[in-house]
């Protein structure tokens, strides 16, 4: 797409340069809002005739991606994010990070402000904006998050690959434990899932460290992390574990961008980032944490040993209480190791009742978060509940560490209801006088008969469960309704995927932190360039063939039209009309979003008046074409759905949308609503417009994520709106609607 003319020139004979802006927009979830954010801030640009290129980094990863020519030549970039964006392209540019919100609701403020943003040197930080600014999330909580989503497949792999090789490969041994023959098939692949854990602590620290200080901060992250969980380099038989790689992560992050802003002579500065920085960080965190933290946690471990020698012969509720609590608390660090080798120790000498209470409190953490993730989905991210089911799985094989990627995650609400239900469940197992004969915990050992009063142990281990997922989802909740300012919590029964962290109020169908399915396109893909009196010029998404559409309607966008689209146009039109009685023929099918959405899936008037009784009739509404095969189904689905967190975008649009096999192909509806439907957007408007997207499972990956990009694209479009909302009948509409491509 080449640009337009520049003004005209001024004196002297030169041109007046155009200002030249990029942005890169990004949500956690990468679907609507990415995109929301780049159509508005690139129609802010083009109605000031701006030349800006916007890369948008969403779930099918990113697209119209800023190379270097034109990053030198920028006047400024504006950064619309709520994920980690690597800002070291943009050295020596006025840089302006901001949240995508920001992006959405105020793209003129933005674009004013940038003109005057700090220019980003080497090694600064993604600082927030001033004054003004949207609702970033803070360096510390994205940095966070990037460790948390790079450690879940490590957990998961090495949780699942342990447990496969214990419940196939392991038996209860005389001389005590829970063993696998060393030579067998089923050994290697616990040496292969026990690899997994190992690494996944170092992730964990890695990626902290990485979001803070990029490149340079990740091998002291890992590093620092590997350190963390080594117990033996100071003196500690257990590791600090995820808490400890928490700790090193963020020295590692922030010892990284210390060093970064001292000054070295100019023939120093290329090797900083490859040899010095890497190398005097590692070395300064990894002494400092053996000489400096790596002593208090052996002695913590050392004298949490004695106190526990000294309570053997006090209540046994009490005593089952502690060793939960203490269990839960770290999960493999040294506060959970104390209380574990205690136990494992004690075997030896004939008293198995402390193990038994061990054993009981163990799987507790993974089956109460995943439990947690099925009785409220709207809390969690899609990969979140897929963890969640890994958790329950790890959970019965006494796998404890399944519930690190929960607890490093929310650790003000997730320790607190594991440490609650371990207490629980180490109590009941204490009182009853459960016996474990083997230095192991969980489901597992009772099934291989390692255990003794074995309907007790389960007792306790589903009452430790239950309390454990209850305050969970309590606490959450209460954080989530806390950061949302009290916004209302969906209704019994409702219940549905949810987000991580921060609910996106709309579009959000897969994990935060996590990769989601690849879908084929629809992103704003090319530099829009545009006078200020000329409407931005839009892009086909990538992927997506002119020739699907050519049976659209006319785009209003300028440049849109093509002589094939005029040609199919002109053809659809003529195929309507009066017959040889003068009746008016029925008008075939128009297809619009590869055909998913047509004529018959089109509404002008909405009777509903609320939410739930507008997704009815938008249901209603698709199992015209036949591809509905259970209506309840999808209304419950979608419901479902709408329990996570709105769909309504604002701008008097909801876009409720279900992912299920009560459909059998993909179908797309519109319906109209003159007075509004009450959909809990932010802006506080009600739907007027609201589209229906449903998808079979099998196909959701790709095509709903490629739809919503298309819709929310095209929506943030007010012309389009208007023009929606002004057509007569469903003809007229469909004529509109045959804009989107």
């Amino acid at each position: 797409m080449t640009s337009p003319a520049g003004p005209p020139p001024t004196g002297g004979g030169s041109e007046q340069q155009r200002v030249r802006l990029l942005a890169v927009t990004a949500c956690p979830t990468g679907i609507a809002h990415t995109y929301m954010a780049a159509e508005k801030l690139a129609q802010a640009a083009a109605s000031r005739g701006i030349d800006m290129k916007v890369e948008t980094q969403g779930s099918i990863g990113a697209e119209n991606v800023l190379d270097d020519n034109d990053v030198s030549t920028a006047d400024g970039i504006i950064v619309a994010a709520d994920k980690d964006v690597d800002l070291s392209r943009f050295v020596g540019k006025r840089v302006l990070t901001v949240g995508v919100a920001e992006g959405i609701h105020h793209p003129e403020r933005l674009i004013e402000r940038v003109r005057s943003a700090p220019v980003h040197t080497a090694g600064a930080t993604p600082a927030a904006s001033a004054s003004g600014g949207g609702k970033e999330r803070s360096v510390g909580y994205k940095a966070l998050m990037n460790g948390v989503s790079y450690m879940i497949p490590f957990v998961v792999v090495g949780g699942l690959l342990i447990a496969i090789s214990l419940s196939l490969g392991g038996h209860t041994d005389p001389s005590g434990g829970l063993v696998i023959p060393k030579d067998s098939f089923w050994m290697d692949i616990n040496n292969i899932g026990v690899i997994g854990f190992t690494l996944m602590v170092p992730i964990l620290s890695g990626y902290i460290a990485y979001a803070i200080g990029d490149r340079p901060a990740l091998v002291p992250g890992m590093i620092g992390g590997w350190i963390a969980n080594t117990g033996s380099l100071y003196d500690s038989k257990a590791g600090a574990g995820f808490i400890g790689a928490i700790v090193t992560g963020f020295l590692a992050g922030y010892l990284v961008l210390w060093i970064k802003k001292v000054k070295v002579p100019k023939f120093v500065q290329p090797i900083m980032p490859i040899i010095v920085i890497p190398i005097v960080a590692t070395t300064a965190l990894g002494l400092f944490f053996i000489y400096v933290i790596g002593k208090p946690i052996s002695w913590v471990f050392e004298h949490l040993t004695g106190w526990l020698s000294g309570m053997t012969g006090t209540s046994a509720i009490l005593l089952g209480a502690i060793l939960g609590l203490m269990i839960a608390f770290d999960m493999g660090g040294p506060v959970n190791k104390t209380a574990f080798l205690f136990g494992a120790g004690l075997i030896a000498t004939g008293n198995q009742t402390v193990m038994g209470m061990c054993a009981a409190a163990i799987p507790v953490m993974p089956l109460g978060q995943g439990l947690a993730t099925l009785i409220r989905k709207r809390l969690y991210s899609e990969q979140e509940r897929e963890t969640g089911l890994a958790a329950l799985f790890m959970g019965c094989f006494g796998i404890s560490e399944g519930a690190i990627p929960f607890a490093a995650a929310r650790p003000a609400q997730v320790i607190p209801a594991n440490m609650l239900g371990g207490a629980v469940a180490g109590a009941v197992a204490g009182v009853a006088g459960v016996e474990d004969a083997v230095p192991h915990g969980g489901p597992i050992v009772a099934v291989l008969g390692a255990v003794s009063g074995v309907p007790m142990f389960f007792v306790a281990v589903l009452i430790g469960t239950a309390v454990t997922a209850l305050t969970t989802v309590t606490l959450v909740d209460i954080g989530e309704r806390r950061r949302k300012g009290a916004a209302p919590v969906p209704g019994p029964g409702v219940t549905g995927p949810g987000a991580a962290g921060p609910l996106e109020p709309a579009l959000v169908g897969v994990g935060a932190g996590a990769a989601a399915g690849g879908a084929a396109g629809a992103v704003m893909a090319q530099r829009i360039v545009a006078s200020s009196s000329a409407a931005a010029t839009e892009a086909a998404p990538a992927g997506e063939s002119k020739t699907a559409d050519l049976d659209a309607g006319a785009g209003a966008d300028a440049g849109a039209s093509t002589e094939a689209d005029m040609t199919a146009r002109t053809s659809a039109g003529a195929k309507s009309g009066a017959d040889a009685d003068g009746e008016l023929t029925a008008a075939p099918d128009r297809e619009v979003l590869s055909g998913y959405l047509t004529e018959q899936t089109v509404k002008v008037a909405l009777d509903a008046r609320d939410k739930e009784a507008a997704v009815r009739e938008m249901a209603q509404l698709l199992a015209r074409t036949g591809k509905v095969a259970d209506v309840d189904e999808l209304v419950a689905t979608a419901l479902r759905r709408e329990a996570q967190g709105t769909t309504g975008l604002g701008e008097e649009i909801a876009i409720p949308h279900a992912k299920t096999d009560a459909v059998t192909a993909p179908v797309v509806g519109f319906a109209r609503s003159a007075e509004g439907v009450e959909w809990g957007s932010l802006d506080g408007t009600k739907a007027r417009l609201v589209f229906m997207i449903s998808v079979p499972e099998a196909a959701a990956g790709d095509e709903h994520l490629r739809i919503l990009a298309l819709l929310s694209r095209k929506l943030m479009d007010p012309g389009f709106r208007e023009r929606l909302i002004a057509a007569p009948d469903e003809r007229a509409v469909l004529d509109v609607l045959s804009e989107i491509r």
